[in-house]
């Protein structure tokens, strides 16, 4: 027999033996590297060349309705397998990641967050997964501290949402700091956000009158409440229109504010000597550096509300205020 005979003979057959794990493996099947070595009279290298060249076809071709497939290998039971990864599900290091920042949050009453993390876990994590996952986060879990408010906001928010999405006033009867008297406000509701550990809701005052008790008396600037603050709560069929113009944009808003407090934009200079300027610049997204002297930087940033004031004051003597 002359050599391209011989290549073409050992070419049927790797594609013989290719062709037979690959559709052993699609219907769920385990296969042993020893046994297809002995069954096609092979090495186990050529078999894990097969496998490998499965494993690159898969690699480069995405299988259809959002899945991909993998060959990996199963200790317990001693055998390459299908392994079908969902990529409209959270990576298993995604998960992890993502319940460690929810429990940091301390967003919400502690059955509420066990149970989304529940939730979470058994939707997006393989259930081999699913215990490793849920051992990293016990003891935090455990340990978690919920916020002193108690109140599960999930239904206020997804109604402000909605509110938002349909550009229809709200009314709400709002409790604001401890001892003060319960007030009701017609708003234009703009946004939903997160900050230190509560859900606020960023809001146009829809009254004049009421406005002029306010520092900022236009509507260039809105207002903030928290979400937990909120005694009622009720979505009104009265709409109202915003130019795309003049949307509001949650985005550039969360850049400029601290600690949600509201008031006017503002531009802030000062001169940082601590040791993170980076965390100075994470703090304040809109913080530029000026210029670098000494002994430390100056920095300047566009800021909104008198929140900032309070962020400068904690800063200690590492900052002073040009």
């Amino acid at each position: 027999m002359n050599t391209e005979n011989k290549k073409d003979i050992q070419n049927t057959d790797k594609i013989e033996r290719v062709l037979y794990i690959y559709s052993k493996i699609m219907d769920g099947g385990l296969v042993s590297k020893s046994e297809l070595a002995e069954q096609f009279g092979v090495n186990e290298r050529s078999i894990q060349r097969d496998i490998d060249d499965i494993r690159n076809y898969m690699q480069d071709n995405l299988i259809q309705e959002g899945y991909q497939h993998s060959v990996i290998y199963d200790r317990e039971r001693k055998g390459y397998r299908l392994e079908k990864i969902s990529l409209l599900k959270l990576t298993n290091s995604e998960l992890l990641a993502l319940s460690k920042i929810l429990l940091d949050s301390r967003a919400f009453p502690k059955d509420e967050m066990q149970n989304l993390l529940k939730k979470i876990i058994m939707c997006s994590a393989p259930a081999d997964s699913q215990k490793m996952i849920k051992e990293q986060i016990a003891n935090e879990m455990f340990h978690y501290v919920e916020p002193r408010h108690g109140v599960d906001v999930t239904d206020n928010l997804w109604e402000i949402g909605q509110a938002i999405h349909n550009n229809q006033y709200i009314e709400i009867k709002y409790q604001g700091i401890q001892g003060s008297t319960v007030k009701t406000r017609k708003l234009k509701p703009l946004a939903i956000m997160f900050s230190e550990y509560y859900f606020y809701l960023v809001a146009f005052i829809d009254s004049e009158k009421v406005r002029e008790n306010f520092s900022v008396l236009n509507d260039a600037f809105p207002t903030i409440y928290r979400i937990d603050r909120l005694q009622e709560l009720k979505v009104l069929d009265e709409k109202f229109y915003v130019p795309y113009k003049d949307r509001f944009e949650e985005g550039e808003f969360r850049k400029r504010i601290q600690f949600m407090y509201g008031g006017k934009l503002r531009r802030v200079k000062f001169k940082y000597t601590g040791y993170s300027v980076e965390a100075v610049l994470d703090r304040l997204p809109t913080a530029q550096i000026q210029e670098k002297t000494e002994d430390g930087y100056i920095i300047t940033a566009e800021v909104f509300g008198d929140g900032i004031d309070m962020w400068l004051r904690s800063q200690g003597n590492t900052i002073e205020i040009l």
